[in-house]
């Protein structure tokens, strides 16, 4: 088996936490917000190393302004989980108990008439508990107001997703070593899913494997179609490893491929390679998307590249910045996001290529470094 190197990261401190909910005030004040609101989830776990165990109806809601110290409130019974958390010692945490009311309590925590971001992952009841409680504030979604929050890694975060990266890399060498033909999908996703686990993945977030016309379709879900001597097979994979996410897609095939799949193939492959080279500090994101599907439509196809080219990865596999037609969001330093053009033809195949890159200085950088070519596979 092939080994992955065996790192633990750096853990995040408290510091590290208190520096992210700080910057993210400040963006806050510049985005002509009055401050945020944190629900569970993803900006949750960024900002305070906090993942409730269980999110219920139970009110959780992080309070970042300007004009006080971060607050958490908690509901008494996870108020101990919440003390726990890396990030806890950086926060002020109010709890609540059942039966109480927790809206004019965290209410009081708002300006009257302020403006507030407010993460996509919060529940409507307590929006609307939080309007009734300050009938003069009004909130705009963070992937409105703040889509860029998450989007530029520090350097504790990027060893993590290489290393996320390299063990996605090493459960692909591993799987070209199966037996295909005569399997089912869902049999090979099985693999995949135990070989990421192998390599250090804590979560499993998908496996795509489609075999023959299944691979025109970009997420199909593996299912029980036995893989066909001749077939292509597209397979996008990938999880959370240290808390940090990976995502990769190769396409093979199942014995020598017709001279069409190798075509298709290699269109992809250097449609994947001309937006890598065009990434670089201030090149807005559509100019990626520009890029790959400039050669793809040049090359005949482009009505069959039916997504856009990527999307940002970090605590969750998918995030902003997106690279799409009319995102001119420019690239920064530390931005991470996968490039992943593809060609689909219904009832017949699909080919895609896929790695998480990230922005450097003066290029970009892949944490992918798998072979391109077509693999041949038994």
């Amino acid at each position: 088996m092939t080994t992955a190197t065996q790192r633990t990261p750096n853990p995040f401190t408290q510091d590290d936490y208190a520096a992210r909910m700080s910057r993210v005030v400040d963006e806050a004040v510049g985005a002509g917000l009055t401050g945020v609101i944190v629900a569970p989830g993803p900006d949750l776990v960024w900002l305070t190393g906090y993942q409730p165990t269980a999110i219920t109806e139970r009110l959780t809601m992080l309070v970042l302004t300007a004009d006080r110290e971060p607050t958490l409130v908690v509901p008494t019974l996870e108020r101990p989980d919440a003390e726990s958390a890396e990030g806890a010692g950086a926060l002020t945490m109010i709890d609540w108990a059942d039966g109480s009311d927790p809206y004019p309590l965290a209410g009081s925590l708002l300006r009257a008439d302020g403006r507030f971001g407010i993460s996509d992952s919060a529940w409507a009841m307590h929006l609307l508990g939080l309007q009734q409680a300050r009938p003069a504030t009004s909130y705009h979604a963070l992937s409105q107001g703040m889509p860029m929050m998450r989007a530029v890694k520090d350097a504790d975060e990027l060893a993590r997703l290489a290393m996320a990266g390299e063990a996605a890399d090493s459960t692909y060498l591993e799987i070209i070593h199966v037996r295909f033909a005569g399997r089912r999908e869902t049999e090979v996703a099985a693999d995949l899913a135990r070989l990421l686990r192998e390599f250090g993945h804590e979560q499993v977030d998908f496996t795509v494997v489609g075999s023959g016309p299944n691979g025109a379709n970009p997420h199909h879900e593996a299912g029980e179609r036995v893989i066909q001597p001749g077939d292509s097979v597209v397979l996008d994979f990938g999880g959370l490893m240290h808390g940090y996410g990976s995502d990769t897609t190769r396409t093979v095939c199942v014995g020598e491929p017709s001279a069409e799949v190798q075509k298709v193939h290699d269109i992809v492959r250097a449609a994947q390679q001309a937006a890598f080279e065009a990434v670089q500090p201030g090149v807005p994101c559509q100019e990626i998307d520009r890029t790959a599907r400039a050669v793809i439509t040049d090359a005949g196809y482009g009505d069959q590249f039916i997504h856009r080219t990527g999307h940002g990865i970090g605590v969750t596999t998918h995030e902003p910045p997106y690279m799409v037609e009319g995102e001119e969001q420019p690239l920064e330093p530390g931005m991470c996001f996968s490039i992943e053009p593809g060609i689909y033809l219904a009832g017949r195949f699909g080919v895609r290529i896929e790695d998480i890159v990230t922005v450097t200085e003066n290029a970009g950088r892949r944490f992918n470094n798998t072979d391109h070519h077509l693999r041949v596979v038994e």
